[in-house]
């Protein structure tokens, strides 16, 4: 029996790839820096950890859209986050914010939009529904984020197509905000463009304010958010998405797949999710943020004054390097991300994500880092003893940080 053609085409999903690779390295007894997978460092904050334990016992099925009472925290929470009075009845809980996102692209009868570059997923998930998908370029100087007119210059060639667009501020892979949001709204109302804002990373803007298109946009925009990436619970596969009154014909539909699918989330973690949202988990979120802040910092100064070109994150915990022009001085013989990334990891044990996994052109030599290989208990340990944190913390009390960039330093300069 043969495979369905649009299935074959989508390769496993890369950030699980490169840490299965590195996985196998280590297995073979070398030395891996994990710069590739992002997943939180952070332990679970511990009232929510204990919920879990506490909550054991649930088993049995829950409504399909989730847990009540977590609807209600979540509708709650997101009604003072985005601005807009979201009912509990419009709150799908999933298994995992890309498993909701998933099933939004597959109940909708669209074309899909994605800035270059974004995460991952967004375009696999549309090619096993055989959408089409636009790519928009972005660039260096907007911070890789869509500008309001290429989105508009795009609708204008295309006003005729259902449209919907998917894109996710502070970015993967950049770890920058978009600064158009408003304007980007502007145009989205215009052509009726449909927004699924990815906000997983909300949360963790350095700034510490909470940015979306949806305080613009209200009635266009989905939003998709989770535990995963501010909560250190990744594995715990818990994700919500929202929808304005406008848009609950989409979550209507949704309910129906997912019954026929996953039928409900785990209902321990469902009722240990509660906490999430009814308890101020603000100076954990503080601490997250300085320390990723930090980091962040250290890894873009020693890498720019090496001659690499990066762009300044500006929350989560990601960020994209060029090594164009330190291929060329050094007249490697390399000519695409992939290839880069490979002999990187092989050479040195530096992993990192090409560039062309997120839809930029695969001759550009583009990365995407993640700085996340840390010990998140010890670190939020240390800043709630002194508060802040100094460069020279970098050495001691993140060391496969320090050696990780100084072993990817090392092997540009010979």
């Amino acid at each position: 029996m043969n495979l369905n053609s649009n299935i074959k085409k989508v390769k496993p999903s890369a950030t699980l790839a490169i840490n299965e690779l590195s996985k196998k390295l280590e297995s073979q007894g070398k030395k891996i820096y994990k710069f590739g997978l992002g997943q939180s460092p952070f332990p679970v904050p511990k009232i929510i950890e204990k919920e879990l334990q506490k909550n054991a016992y649930q088993k049995n099925y829950i409504n399909v859209s989730g847990l009540e009472i977590l609807r209600k925290q979540v509708a709650k929470y997101h009604h003072k986050k985005n601005k807009y009075k979201y009912s509990p009845d419009n709150v799908v809980i999933g298994p995992g914010s890309k498993e909701l996102i998933f099933q939004t692209q597959l109940v909708l009868n669209c074309d899909l939009i994605l800035p270059s570059p974004s995460w991952v997923s967004y375009e696999p998930q549309a090619q096993i529904l055989k959408k089409k998908v636009y790519w928009l370029p972005t660039s260096y100087e907007s911070n890789w984020h869509l500008e309001s007119k290429t989105l508009e210059e795009f609708c204008k060639k295309n006003k005729k197509n259902k449209k919907l667009l998917i894109f996710n501020s502070p970015n993967n892979p950049s770890g920058t905000s978009n600064s158009e949001l408003k304007n980007i709204a502007k145009v989205a109302r215009k052509y009726n463009v449909i927004v699924i804002s990815d906000e997983i990373y909300a949360e963790l803007d350095f700034s510490g304010k909470y940015k979306s298109i949806s305080h613009y946009y209200k009635e266009g925009t989905i939003v998709s958010s989770g535990l995963s990436k501010w909560c250190g619970a990744g594995g715990w596969r818990l994700g919500t998405i929202i929808f304005p009154n406008k848009l609950t014909y989409i979550k209507d539909a949704i309910r129906v797949i997912a019954s026929e699918t996953y039928t409900s989330v785990s209902a321990p973690i469902q009722y240990a999710a509660i906490k999430a949202y009814t308890h101020n988990h603000e100076k954990f979120l503080k601490y997250s943020r300085l320390i990723f802040k930090l980091i962040s910092e250290y890894i873009y100064k020693e890498l720019t004054k090496n001659n690499i070109q990066c762009t300044k994150p500006q929350g989560g915990f990601y960020m994209l390097c060029d090594f164009g022009n330190i291929i060329k001085i050094k007249r490697k013989k390399i000519n695409t991300s992939s290839i880069l990334c490979n002999i990187i990891l092989r050479q040195t044990g530096f992993a990192m994500l090409p560039g062309s996994d997120f839809g930029l052109n695969e001759k550009k030599l583009i990365t995407r880092i993640a700085y996340v290989d840390f010990n998140g208990q010890n670190a939020l340990e240390l800043i709630s003893k002194k508060n802040i944190l100094s460069n020279p913390d970098i050495k001691k009390h993140f060391p496969k940080i320090y050696q990780g960039i100084n072993k990817l330093i090392y092997w540009i300069d010979n």
